[in-house]
């Protein structure tokens, strides 16, 4: 789970895929942060990512690397954690969200990975998939 925070982090953006009924929607994300051993990212409960995400779990993230040649699917369930510790620690990771969400407003929403696999390609080598 750290190589794929840090990958993550590398990249700057990834795209975060969810369904909204039958039509895909992906949008860039910048979120990544290991709280209590799992992968969260952070979103706000009022935007259409989030109401999407609470009919159907499922979501895929994507990333290339800065030069072209690397890149990382993630695909697993992002449950939703409304305690105040997760939002703290998420805003302290990255403060320039602080103008925008605060962890006692009612539109900060922090979500984690459960059965994350993500996988990790390139072109010059076979996929490597990791578990968590």
């Amino acid at each position: 789970m750290e190589e794929v925070v840090k990958f993550l982090k590398a990249c700057g953006a990834y795209f975060l895929a969810t369904a909204d009924g039958d039509q895909p929607r992906v949008r860039p994300f910048g979120t990544a942060n290991i709280f209590e051993g799992k992968l969260y990212i952070q979103t706000g409960k009022s935007k259409d990512c989030s109401k999407q995400i609470q009919k159907n779990g499922k979501v895929e993230i994507c990333a290339m690397n800065k030069a072209g040649n690397e890149w990382v699917r993630v695909a697993g369930t992002l449950v939703r954690d409304d305690r105040r510790e997760p939002k703290v620690d998420m805003l302290e990771h990255y403060p320039e969200l602080k103008s925008m969400y605060s962890p006692d407003d009612d539109n900060t929403e922090t979500l984690y990975f459960k059965d994350a696999v993500a996988t990790f390609y390139s072109f010059t080598a076979a996929p490597r998939t990791v578990k968590f």
